[in-house]
């Protein structure tokens, strides 16, 4: 755990001095200075903001025990089991199932789910997936993320201003590196950021999914359910995040393409991986079976690991208490 947050603050202070960098190569000494106070007021920005600017770009809606009964409750219910305040919850109206969470610490945090996702899944997979944002904002990544992105998303638009201004013969006299630093700012800078918040988002999905899967108390949930997102996902296109392709880490699949790889240029690891790693905690805690839950009724509770049931992972198991949409 603490090599994995060093290794976030690393790549966050990558992400600075890219930027402080792009500014030097730019309009050297002041444009270094320039560049680290624009970082360092999006940092502050992005740690007072970023629920509000997030669940305002998707047009989420909170909800509460009233208007998604169900659905709030298996939150609260998952809030404190992972001995979390309750964070408020939200609805995206999205047809792609997908979900995220969002707020600078756990006092000020939120979870967002898309209507396609609580229409599509089980309840029990839906806690799985809901356990797995709570994992998020219990490791504190939420705030990493946002950061990650504001960032990553000025160098690339600096880059796309510095690429507009040469095709207008841009004077380049304060660079010092000439034309040179000013073409190399503008095509490998973008780059090397896009590397740095893939590298950050890709190293906590694992760690998420195996605590959300410690918090709901059944790793083949969350398995299952990323099983079906990842197949939906390729089929129905989420507007509103190719809109925003800089913010397509925050959820809990990639919502551009649906196709993971688990390469360097993915905001994911792939799909396959995941639930291959989630089997295998499955298997070390002797649970091999889909145990099921009676969240509809607001009777939910997560079960020991080594519950017995006779249906599989990959089953209809649950659809028959499910409710039909999020509202209960």
């Amino acid at each position: 755990m603490p090599m994995n947050y060093a290794k976030t603050a690393l790549l966050l202070a990558a992400l600075m001095a890219i930027f402080v960098v792009m500014g030097y190569a730019v309009g050297g000494q002041t444009g270094m200075v320039i560049a680290f106070f624009i970082a360092l007021a999006m940092n502050l920005f992005s740690f007072w903001n970023s629920d509000t600017v997030v669940l305002k770009m998707f047009s989420a809606t909170e909800v509460d025990e009233n208007t998604a009964p169900e659905y709030y409750r298996m939150v609260r219910d998952l809030a404190a089991r992972a001995e979390l305040p309750m964070p408020r919850v939200y609805v995206l109206p999205n047809a792609q199932p997908n979900a995220f969470a969002t707020g600078r610490d756990p006092d000020h945090s939120a979870v967002a789910a898309s209507t396609g996702l609580l229409e599509m899944l089980s309840p029990e997979e839906i806690a799985g997936v809901m356990a797995h944002e709570l994992a998020h904002i219990k490791n504190r990544d939420t705030l990493t993320m946002t950061v990650a992105a504001t960032i990553g998303g000025a160098i690339s638009m600096m880059a796309q201003w510095l690429q507009f201004s040469m095709l207008f013969g841009r004077d380049d006299r304060n660079s010092p590196f000439g034309w040179i630093g000013v073409l190399a700012a503008a095509i490998v800078a973008p780059i090397a950021a896009m590397l740095v918040q893939m590298a950050i988002s890709r190293s906590r999905e694992y760690q998420a999914d195996r605590l959300g899967a410690m918090i709901c108390g059944n790793p083949l949930w969350l398995a299952s359910a990323l099983d079906k997102i990842g197949n939906a996902a390729r089929r129905i296109v989420n507007e509103p995040a190719e809109a925003v392709p800089a913010a397509a880490h925050l959820f809990i699949a990639n919502p551009l393409t649906g196709r993971g790889f688990d390469n360097w240029f993915s905001t994911h690891p792939s799909m396959e991986n995941r639930i291959n790693e989630l089997q295998e905690m499955a298997r070390e805690w002797g649970t091999s079976d889909y145990q099921v839950s009676d969240w509809s009724t607001g009777s939910g509770s997560v079960q020991s690991p080594d519950a017995g049931s006779t249906s599989g992972p990959w089953s209809n198991v649950g659809q028959s208490t499910r409710r039909r949409g999020p509202w209960g």
